[in-house]
């Protein structure tokens, strides 16, 4: 797109290739969606978003050259960018450095504020307590962990591990595989679970070797119905990829859902879907666009870049976004947010089967609630 020196530079550091490359697009396109929206709409203060993008592919290295270099070289202070916590805590470094603003829209682990980042994605007491009580109510008490070897996965496997013993289950076993782990090594996995017949299984796999253990599940004769996959990533674009009818059955934990019925998320699919064709909206889609909304709802606010302001406006501002009533925390720059489950059908749609009443206090280092909070009715 042209661009003029009135426009609002904003960076974009997403990965469109790579072991994430599915996901992070999906960051991408949410992103842009909203930027075009806006910019049709006259932009902010009469003045467009002017995106400046680069594709890190999945290396941390690349992330924080590449902030390094939006910052420094194109004199942008907006980052959105990053999905997995090992890009994000490349990037914070350069970004607290410099003074910049990163606006990170994936769910995370928490145990983390800083005041150049605002957080728009889940952290653990909005998703994992809420699927952790799920399971344990309605799936049993014997629990089979699989994870990538990054820090997200290992975090809400020790937080996982602490709710289910807490609550009388058993941790069968919690096994580990490389970021893009081979075929050979998720059939072990695979084989492992039907010797110990677990009740469910809790994967933070992520990437391409997601989507083939979900594959291999089926064809080594794993029923989702009785012996479900759990999870807070595996949403509607990665179900496509591996075939709905594979993933009927099996249960995610995320704060959207493509089939929620509400006027912004009818609104949301028309837009995405006049865009992007028969591809569908996600939990990874709608949060990278709602930020871009808040963003230019603070930005509206301060008619500046600077950090500080930004942040402080941010606080005070609201976006009616797809999943709901969206607002950030002054305390920990986090959003509150509504909790769902929802179990995956044959069409690659899910049925929200347990909702919040409303929207969730985010509670980054799970400091002022317990469990039993969480133990739904």
């Amino acid at each position: 797109m042209s661009t003029s020196a009135a426009d609002w530079r904003i960076g974009v550091l997403f990965s469109r290739s790579g072991a994430t490359g599915v996901t992070e697009s999906e960051h991408f396109f949410g992103t842009a969606l909203a930027i075009e929206e806006i910019n049709a709409m006259g932009g902010v203060l009469d003045r467009k978003l002017a995106p400046v993008v680069y594709d890190p592919k999945g290396d941390s290295a690349e992330y924080r050259r590449l902030a390094t270099r939006l910052l420094i070289d194109d004199e942008v202070n907006v980052i959105f960018g990053c999905s997995r916590s090992s890009s994000r805590k490349a990037v914070l470094p350069v970004v607290e450095r410099n003074n910049g603003l990163l606006w990170y829209c994936s769910f995370y682990e928490g145990f983390e504020y800083s005041p150049n980042v605002i957080y728009t994605g889940a952290c653990l007491n909005q998703n994992s307590m809420q699927l952790a009580a799920y399971l344990l109510r309605n799936k049993g008490s014997r629990f089979f962990l699989v994870g990538a070897d990054y820090i997200y996965p290992r975090e809400s496997n020790r937080v996982m591990r602490d709710m289910v013993e807490q609550h009388g289950g058993e941790i069968l076993d919690e096994v580990y595989l490389p970021v893009e782990a081979g075929e050979a090594q998720l059939e072990e996995v695979v084989r492992d679970i039907v010797l110990l017949q677990p009740s469910v299984v809790f994967s933070t796999l992520v990437g391409e070797s997601a989507r083939q253990f979900y594959r291999l599940y089926r064809k080594h004769g794993l029923d989702p119905k009785s012996i479900p996959i759990a999870s807070l990533s595996m949403a509607e674009e990665e179900i496509r990829l591996i075939g709905a009818d594979l993933c009927e059955g099996h249960i995610t934990s995320a704060t959207y859902f493509n089939s929620l019925d509400n006027e912004s998320n009818e609104r949301f699919v028309s837009l995405w879907h006049a865009r992007f064709g028969d591809r569908p909206t996600s939990t990874w889609s709608e949060m990278a666009y709602s930020q871009v909304h808040l963003f230019a709802r603070a930005l509206q606010r301060t008619g500046s870049l600077d950090t500080a302001r930004l942040v402080q406006s941010a606080h005070a501002v609201t976006f009616d976004s797809p999943e709901g009533l969206l607002s950030i925390d002054a305390d920990n720059n986090h959003c509150a947010l509504t909790p769902r489950i929802g179990v995956c059908r044959s069409d690659g749609q899910f049925d929200i089967v347990w909702e919040g009443k409303e929207p969730i206090k985010a509670d980054p280092y799970l400091s002022t609630l317990g469990f039993s909070e969480f133990w739904l009715d």
